[in-house]
């Protein structure tokens, strides 16, 4: 029977779906009662004393006899039940913009090229989505809490004002100040994470009023973090709605003259760093966005979610239910990924369970990019696609903190608090999500072997992808095979496999505990790396998702200890296929500017396969296995 998610004394009556639950409700009992009148008249044709009446119950016709199976499950909170279930509840406090925000899909690195810099002295524009401010969590509501909306501090004399004008009260957007000291110089601040004095790192603004061929000079001056990759290269997005309606162009890098430095001021005897840069806007009259890596938003999770579920063939192998409800009461899904059980089937009591999460911190928002490819990358059609589905369940959690990303916050929950520190907390209100997340995985121990957990995240002052780990020697198998799928972006150097004290409440080290060898975060860099092929670049979406389904492609070379690669043995032509650990300690073992951890993990993969992986032979025996061809 499908069950009301939970929820809490908090959470504002959402008036507004109970009209549409009742018209949907009347319509499940009017379907029901027609088919409890056609199984009373089989049952009576048959002689038979028909079960309760029940609108969870339907019969099929089997060998001339009526077999009776539970209904499959209502999307009660699904994207394909009622959509004002989705829509992202805000705290009372925030007032939200009633404009929807849309990006195209299409973003290409391009830098623009700026020039010097002009003081000037004008106005004091103030805009932000918290008109009071409150110490912590009191409610929330759909949208902003119906009040008129604040007016910005500063209005336009005139079409010949070029004064801009500023506005993040949107979702995931994050801007409490713009100070115009100069004619097109302006000052920034940012907010700190909801409930909080800290955490100022993540920003997403938008502008309007703006000029072409004008270089702009933006500082963002209470940032802080210490150290920021802004020190090594890595520049803002822009995003220009003209520049998308006309070119097709969508994020892309500007900025020059980037720095990143103290700047004198602390606050709360914490430091404070300023960024600046300077750059041009494409267009006049446009309306442009300004962010710290690519946005995507709990409305942007939904709409993919209801792709999914809308398309019949994704729909079989993917479903789409509620892990639990947030703080404010914004919907947790999680999907199950595996290729459906044949009636009378026992294969999937065996399947190992692989659980991935993600976007536990708000502003590490490429974490949810990786994440969208993993889920196309299973759900394709591709061989690679199928055998995986057939080989294990998949419970993909991809946003863990959706209130955090709502708001606009960088590291926190509406606690206040960092939900990765809080796993093993027992404060289940507190912490829906994380309480959920570890139960979900405990019990999918004792159902299932769960062979790999991993969380995935974003790293502000590190390049390049990279895993945290923690004891477990074996565990240092799978980054190190990514890091051949990945020899541009994933460095395997930069991993560390170790468990500190600071980190017990992280979901790694719980799951870990739990008994889950295979427990690690995989970090990617919100700049790009800096070895390899892809020196000195930006990573792009397109990178990020091309990570998920290399992730992907690495757990059927991880799975599948019989899968044989090309690789020349000592004294062998070509065309000789070598298994695939043994290729792999060859290869490693060849490689010239081989690094020592490297050299030790190929040692240990010489010395024979894990005992989980030993137990991965009945798939491989049951036909789940594949040949890479010679490249």
């Amino acid at each position: 029977m499908c069950r009301h998610p939970s929820s809490y004394s908090s959470i504002d009556q959402q008036e507004e779906g109970e009209e549409g639950a009742e018209e949907d409700e009347e319509q499940v009992k009017a379907s029901a009662e027609g088919l409890n009148v056609e199984e009373e008249s089989f049952h009576k044709s048959k002689g038979v004393s028909p079960l309760p009446r029940t609108t969870q119950l339907v019969f099929e016709i089997q060998s001339g006899r009526a077999v009776p199976r539970l209904r499959e499950p209502r999307h009660l909170y699904g994207v394909s039940g009622h959509l004002s279930q989705t829509l992202p509840r805000w705290p009372r406090e925030c007032e939200v913009i009633p404009e929807e925000i849309r990006h195209i899909g299409d973003w290409h690195t391009i830098l623009d090229h700026s020039g010097l810099i002009s003081p000037f002295v004008s106005s004091v524009p103030h805009l932000h989505a918290f008109a009071d401010k409150e110490n912590y969590f009191r409610g929330s509501c759909v949208g902003s809490r119906g009040a008129v909306l604040t007016q910005a501090a500063m209005s336009l004399t005139g079409p010949e004002d070029t004064t801009l004008l500023f506005e993040a009260r949107f979702e995931s957007g994050n801007l409490l100040k713009a100070t115009q000291v100069g004619e097109f110089e302006y000052e920034l601040s940012l907010r700190s994470d909801l409930y909080t004095e800290r955490h100022r790192q993540w920003f997403y603004f938008r502008v309007r009023n703006t000029r072409a061929g004008v270089l702009y000079h933006f500082t963002i001056t209470n940032l802080l973090k210490a150290a920021s990759l802004y020190e090594e290269g890595q520049q803002p997005l822009l995003y220009s709605e003209e520049k998308a309606r006309v070119q097709a162009v969508g994020w892309h890098r500007v900025g020059q003259q980037v720095s990143y430095r103290p700047n004198g001021q602390q606050h709360a005897n914490q430091p404070h760093y300023s960024l600046s840069w300077t750059f041009h806007f494409p267009y006049d009259q446009d309306t442009c966005y300004l962010a710290h890596c690519y946005p995507y938003t709990y409305s942007n999770l939904w709409n993919h979610l209801s792709q999914i579920e809308q398309d019949p063939r994704c729909s079989r192998f993917c479903k789409v239910r509620t892990l639990c409800r947030s703080l404010a009461g914004n919907l947790v899904p999680v999907l199950t990924v595996t290729k459906p059980s044949q009636l009378g089937d026992k294969d999937g009591s065996y399947k190992p369970a692989v659980v991935l999460t993600a976007r536990i911190h708000p502003g590490e928002t490429n974490s949810s990019w990786v994440m969208r490819g993993i889920v196309n990358f299973l759900l394709g059609d591709s061989p690679d696609a199928a055998l995986l589905r057939e080989a294990f369940v998949f419970k993909l959690v991809p946003m863990l903190n959706p209130d955090g990303v709502i708001v606009g916050n960088n590291r926190c929950s509406l606690t206040g608090r960092d939900l990765n520190r809080n796993y093993k907390s027992l404060l289940r209100e507190s912490f829906p999500t994380v309480w959920a997340t570890r139960t979900m995985v405990q019990r999918l121990c004792e159902e299932h072997k769960v062979l790999l957990y991993c969380d995935l995240h974003g790293h502000s002052r590190k390049h390049n992808v990279f895993s945290y780990g923690c004891k477990n020697p074996h565990e240092r198998i799978f980054p190190l095979m990514l890091s051949k799928n990945c020899p541009d972006m994933f460095s395997f150097e930069s991993c560390k496999f170790k468990v500190q004290r600071s980190k017990e409440g992280t979901g790694r080290v719980a799951m870990w505990r739990l008994g889950v060898r295979n427990s690690f975060t995989l970090e990617t860099s919100l700049c790009g790396a800096n070895f390899g092929k892809r020196k000195g670049t930006h990573f792009s979406t397109q990178d990020f998702e091309m990570l998920g389904a290399q992730f992907c492609d690495t757990l059927l070379d991880y799975c599948d200890p019989g899968r044989t690669k090309v690789g020349p043995e000592p004294g062998a032509q070509l065309s000789v296929f070598v298994p695939w650990w043994s290729y792999l300690v060859l290869k490693t073992r060849k490689q010239k500017n081989c690094s020592p951890q490297s050299r030790k993990m190929a040692e240990v993969l010489a010395e024979g396969l894990p005992q989980d992986l030993q137990a991965l032979y009945p798939l491989r025996m049951a036909g789940v296995g594949r040949v890479i061809k010679a490249s």
